[in-house]
């Protein structure tokens, strides 16, 4: 579509703002951002819209815009709702770069227009199923209330006979068209979306065919709205939180005008998964808040005061505060190459919904924060202790790893690890700092094992742990003793820092990489502390059960 046929639409509310002469330039696709480079997103003939949260100054402008012209995107649309009228900077440097620019009513929602671009894009390219795509288009507009990914889904299956289904990245159903009847069986689901990851690791393109049994499915990725197929820095940033379409059919026969009305699809199911990104910006920032005051050793009643704020966003209704649980996960690749804490965060949001339930508004009682490496998720349980019925409540760490181990396992291929740590439940804000503790041991526990995700719970933790503070001061001095002293009159002879290194490569559960690196240290000088702290203690670090000897002698030292 050309840029003019935009300019003429007036749902859209554009006003041309200069590039009078470059309004037949073609429109082949639509990328929201505030980055201040997205020039990693850019393939080229994009409408760009943004908010700009980018600009702080003046000098802002400029290198922004030359950034999209080098990229040769079509036009850059600004929002008014920020800043009201667009600064005159960036105005003149479209100008100078002849780069179109609209200005965007603070009105009309950015939603509204991609929606807009795909339908006649799509429309575009594939003729009589052009109505399709309209179709689909009005109903999304119409928010969560006109059915969201569920009718495009059905409309799917009315006009082009397809059953489709949306899962997420450990095969929960998101949505399914009632043409598909009953969910995909949870089977069925957890290989799909594995046989999904697998793909998008190996940077094959969709769609991805599968075959279960006798039956073909067709795998489409769901790519937030802001990133073109192929435009991440890195797979593994983003194959951990991806949704995905499931299409029963054999889409190798298609021709292409088909693949482009699903590619299409895709776009506007996005937006719904945009929606519902933006809607956890409040959940993680209480849970950020909360994490912060808890790791700071902030009052109780002062951590108290903001829980009683997070529980009505998260459990809309409730009448009291719930109890709570500490849910601590870490994504870690071989190479160290990729921040681990944002793709745990993302991962923690998705698995800590029940996998029995479908739909995308589940996690509005989750609230995930990250911090480093690690992500922390503050999970509210209903304030119905396990004491009434004598049963186990809230997160279990055994459902956790039943329910993704599969699915997750393809994703992280040979070079990641997942693995998650459960507290027990809490009744008061004096318990968190407590269970964050307890969550972070049990994950320690799971990363001592064999495999890519591996999960452990408080419960595994109740034979050394959690008694640690009954151990008589005589039994743990000597105990501390035997394992330790030897190390520090070495380290006070030598100056050798046996302990810190020790301390680190157990906190980095035994990876000579990781902890080389964070020791700034060759791996061969590492192997030789090691090396030495073993000589001295007769213990062997490759075992876990000395690893877990110099962990509690260091925990009680």
């Amino acid at each position: 579509m050309r840029l003019r046929a935009l300019l003429d639409t007036d749902a859209l509310g554009l006003r041309l703002l200069g590039g009078e002469d470059e309004l037949d330039r073609t429109v082949r696709g639509v990328m929201t951002t505030d980055l201040k480079d997205p020039s990693r997103y850019l393939s080229g003939g994009e409408l760009v819209l943004t908010g700009l949260a980018w600009r702080h100054g003046v000098a802002d402008s400029e290198p922004f815009v030359r950034i999209l012209a080098a990229a040769g995107v079509a036009a850059l649309a600004a929002g008014e709702a920020e800043l009201g009228d667009i600064p005159e900077d960036l105005v003149l440097a479209c100008v100078r770069h002849r780069l179109p620019l609209f200005a965007v009513h603070e009105s009309v929602a950015f939603a509204t227009i991609t929606e807009h671009v795909v339908r006649q894009v799509s429309g575009e390219r594939a003729g009589d199923l052009a109505a399709v795509v309209d179709r689909h288009r009005r109903m999304m507009t119409s928010g969560p209330a006109g059915g969201g990914p569920d009718v495009v889904l059905d409309l799917l299956g009315t006009d082009l006979d397809l059953r489709a289904w949306v899962l997420s990245p450990t095969g929960r159903p998101i949505a399914g068209s009632k043409l598909a009847g009953a969910a995909l069986p949870a089977d069925v689901s957890a290989r799909l979306a594995g046989e999904h990851l697998a793909a998008a690791r190996t940077g094959r393109r969709g769609p991805h065919r599968v075959m279960v049994g006798t039956t073909t499915y067709s795998l489409f990725p769901i790519r937030s709205s802001g990133r073109s197929a192929g435009a991440s820095r890195d797979v593994r940033e983003t194959v951990l939180s991806d949704w995905l379409l499931a299409v029963e059919a054999d889409a190798g026969d298609w021709p292409a005008e088909r693949l482009d009305l699903l590619q299409g699809v895709t776009q506007l199911i996005a937006v719904e998964r945009d929606r519902r990104d933006a809607a956890r910006t409040v959940r993680r920032r209480l849970a950020q808040e909360v994490l912060e005051l808890v790791q700071s050793g902030a009052a109780p009643a002062e951590i108290a005061a903001r829980l009683r704020v997070a529980a009505p966003v998260l459990l809309p209704g409730l009448g009291a505060a719930p109890h709570w649980q500490v849910v601590v996960a870490r994504v870690e690749w071989d190479d160290g190459l990729i921040e681990g804490g944002p793709v745990a965060q993302s991962l923690l949001e998705e698995i800590l919904v029940d996998p029995l339930t479908s739909g995308p508004e589940h996690s509005d009682r989750i609230a995930v924060a990250h911090t480093g490496e690690e992500a922390i998720a503050l999970v509210p349980l209903p304030a119905v202790s396990s004491e009434h019925d004598g049963s186990e409540s809230g997160v279990l760490a055994d459902a956790l790893l039943e329910a993704v181990r599969d699915p997750l396992s393809a994703g992280l291929n040979d070079d990641g690890r997942l693995t998650l740590g459960v507290s027990a439940a809490v009744h008061s804000a004096e318990g968190l700092r407590g269970a964050l503790e307890e969550a972070r041991h049990a994950r320690r526990v799971a990363a001592a094992r064999p495999g890519r995700v591996c999960a452990a719970g408080h419960q595994e933790l109740a034979s050394h742990v959690l008694l640690l503070p009954f151990v008589p001061d005589d039994v743990r001095r000597a105990f501390t003793a035997r394992l330790l002293d030897p190390l520090r009159e070495y380290d006070r002879r030598h100056r050798a820092e046996l302990i810190p290194t020790l301390e680190a490569f157990l906190e980095c559960d035994g990876s000579w990489t990781r902890c080389a690196t964070r020791l700034h240290l060759h791996v061969n000088t590492l192997r030789y502390r090691v090396g030495r702290i073993e000589q001295l203690t007769g213990r062997d670090l490759s075992r876990l059960e000395d690893k877990l000897d110099f962990f509690l002698a260091l925990r009680m030292s």
